[in-house]
């Protein structure tokens, strides 16, 4: 990406003005809220804040303008970010449709599905949640065997699917399922777009060791959705649900790095207060998070500038999966050093029965990261097979 313009400095003006303006009263009171592991905080509010910011104009900035975006440049968006950040204003709740079904739709969708799902996205009126992974069906996502068949002018889901995050909230979910039957593999699968508030849909919350519930559990039993709802091609959805990871690796993780380099610098206030900054070994660790932190900026934005235009990121290169491997190990090895750095090795709970620090909650949470979202050795496995063309490993 190239230096900021005159226009992009105008743009953060804008952006920092509006943002002064608008994150007062309520909204000032959950800044810094809802962040990963804290997602159940101030839910209704951030809702709020939510159609605040897209009354405003400010969701959705890199769509088209003809499908309510804003057509923003990756250079006004990286602005966005960190002005965003900056602010500390709350964690959005639209991410999923924003981020990742939005694009999904823009590039693969009917006119039909744009105009019905579109505008409720960009308003923030409508929320979504991902349908991909299942018990048997986690890293290995051609293992999908959730089902749907056709009953007239509806199509009949039956499954279960794990990991889901915010479908406790969700209007709606992206399912990738099986509709020909059958098929085994990337073969005859669907890119479903299903209602969840509706008979047939039972959705179950997993608490995680910071007792916190973002991920679920949703069992599908002869839930409906509309015949039309398939994005793509009917046995074409592999291909559609490889470009939503794309983009969920994309712009989104933008707005990730700079949660993660607010958590590096409260670590390292942390450990220059505490007097642990004087131990070499710890001012190493810290002095090697930023330099990681570094060459996960650099790598995403050349990754997104090389991939302008071209409908997301991701693709032969491998780009996308380079991105999760960096930003996974990463994090996880910032929750121990979170740990690090405090005076009891951060054993020691705030308050009975289980009230977390920030360090305790990020330690317990990223322990998730290099699983979530594809593990770090699928993450290999595609690079090694697709990208290098060394041969598959071996399947039982």
């Amino acid at each position: 990406m190239n230096a900021l313009s005159a226009g992009d400095d105008a743009f953060r003006a804008e952006v920092r003005a509006w943002l002064a303006a608008h994150l007062v009263g309520d909204f000032a009171g959950a800044r810094g809220l809802g962040g990963m592991g804290r997602e159940h905080e101030a839910f209704e509010l951030r809702v709020a804040w939510n159609r605040e910011l897209a009354a405003g104009g400010w969701t959705c900035l890199g769509w088209p303008e003809e499908h309510g975006g804003r057509g923003a440049t990756l250079a006004q968006q990286v602005v966005f970010h960190e002005e965003y950040a900056r602010a500390e204003a709350p964690a959005r709740v639209g991410h999923i449709g924003e981020e990742l079904l939005g694009p999904t739709l823009i590039a693969f969708g009917t006119p039909e599905q744009q105009r019905r799902y579109l505008p409720p996205i960009v308003a923030a009126t409508e929320l979504w949640c991902q349908g991909y992974s299942e018990p048997g069906a986690g890293s290995d996502l051609a293992a999908v065997s959730t089902r749907a068949r056709r009953d007239g002018d509806e199509w009949v889901v039956d499954g279960q699917k794990l990991w889901t995050s915010n479908a406790t909230v969700a209007d709606f979910a992206f399912v990738l399922c099986r509709t020909e039957a059958g098929s085994s593999r990337h073969r005859g699968l669907s890119y479903l777009l299903v209602p969840m508030m509706q008979p047939g849909v039972d959705v179950r919350p997993i608490v995680q060791l910071t007792g916190t519930s973002e991920f679920n559990e949703v069992f599908f039993t002869g839930a409906r959705a509309a015949a039309s709802d398939v994005v793509g091609e009917v046995g074409g959805g592999w291909a559609v649900a490889m470009a939503t990871l794309g983009f969920e690796r994309g712009v989104s993780t933008l707005a990730q790095q700079i949660g993660f380099r607010r958590e590096l610098e409260r670590i390292a206030d942390r450990a220059q207060k505490s007097g642990a900054l004087a131990d070499p070994l710890v001012r190493d660790r810290v002095a090697r998070a930023w330099t990681g932190l570094e060459v996960i900026r650099l790598h995403a934005l050349r990754t997104l500038s090389s991939h302008a235009g071209e409908g997301g990121p991701g693709g032969a290169d491998g780009a996308a999966s380079v991105t999760k491997l960096l930003w996974a190990r990463w994090h996880r090895d910032l929750g121990e050093l979170a740990l690090a750095v405090e005076a009891d090795g951060g054993l020691c709970a705030d308050a009975a029965p289980y009230d977390l620090t920030d360090a305790q909650r990020l330690f317990l949470f990223s322990r998730a990261d290099t699983i979530y979202g594809g593990s770090d050795e699928v993450q290999r496995n595609i690079l090694a097979e697709r990208v290098l063309g060394l041969p598959r490993e071996p399947r039982p």
